[in-house]
């Protein structure tokens, strides 16, 4: 149909239709040029205070990145968190800058703020339990409570272990029979964990229950000896032999002593077996429970 009347007019008046829009979009095409040039000129001013403010403004972050890689490499910030900050800092500084060239150019920047700040609302929503973990991640690597090597024990499930990897999500610890722990950085941020060997020095402090017929200061002399005998335990720090508690089958007696870090479990494993041999030997009973059955004859 269309081709039909197409046919049916001129080929002098198809052109001159053709020339007539071909016109107004040139005329268009000239008025939104014009606009934009008058606007410029009119502008000319703001847009050239605009361009200072983003030229300054990149070279003020660019300063500023610099000087916090310097801060970061001076307090041996951990490299994986010391990116992370720096990839943030760069981002907010050039958006405020060119944010900045927009408003001095007249742009009115509110609603793309608000629709900045409804996106992130949402995308905070979305990945809250993964910004949970990167900031426990941050925190963690800035403030430092353990580092790879340590031996911590986290009190929100019980697991412990060797601080393997801290990344930026999750913490890796080995435990004793050699298996990989992958805690959330969230969960450590935001709960109490013990660090076992963050101090040079430890206590050990073992309990073994004597008969209430021993004789106290027998026990003493031969415990006092037997701390005095290990080198391992450190002579400069208090050693004590007590009774710590008076139980119904007998007394608990209290020993505790000083040593490296390091030494805190074989210490601990060869005071409890030199003390048993060493009141085997002079007699010295740990009592334990018994049950007496009287037997009647009729």
């Amino acid at each position: 149909m269309v081709l039909e009347v197409m046919a049916a007019q001129p080929a002098s008046q198809i052109v001159e239709e053709a020339a007539k829009e071909a016109e107004k979009s040139a005329g268009l095409v000239r008025q939104t040029l014009d606009e934009l040039l008058n606007w410029m000129i009119s502008k000319s001013g703001s847009v050239i205070i605009a361009v200072l403010v983003i030229v300054i403004g990149l070279r003020l972050v660019n300063w500023l990145m610099k000087a916090m890689r310097h801060s970061f490499e001076r307090s041996k910030m951990e490299n994986s968190v010391a990116g992370f900050l720096l990839s943030v800092i760069r981002v907010i500084g050039y958006v405020l800058v060119f944010l900045t060239a927009a408003t001095v150019v007249g742009f009115e920047v509110t609603s793309f703020v608000t629709i900045l700040g409804t996106a992130s609302l949402s995308i905070g929503l979305a990945l809250q339990g993964a910004l949970s973990n990167l900031a426990g991640g941050v925190l963690i690597l800035m403030l430092k409570p353990f580092q790879v090597g340590d031996y911590i024990l986290e009190n929100n499930k019980g697991n412990e272990g060797s601080v393997v990897s801290i990344d930026i999500f999750y913490t890796r610890l080995r435990t004793h029979d050699n298996k990989i722990v992958v805690i959330p950085n969230g969960i450590l941020a935001d709960n109490s964990l013990v660090n076992l060997t963050d101090e040079r020095k430890r206590k050990v402090e073992i309990k073994i229950s004597i008969a209430y017929n021993s004789d106290i200061k027998k026990v003493k002399e031969l415990v006092y000896g037997i701390l005095d005998a290990d080198e391992r335990i450190l002579s400069e720090e208090p050693k004590d032999v007590f009774i710590d508690s008076f139980d119904d089958s007998g007394m608990t007696l209290g020993i505790r002593g000083w040593v490296q870090t390091e030494d805190f479990w074989p210490v601990t494993w060869d005071l409890r077996e030199k003390v048993k041999v060493a009141f085997d030997e002079n007699g010295v009973e740990i009592p334990y429970n018994r049950l007496e059955v009287d037997v009647l004859k009729q």
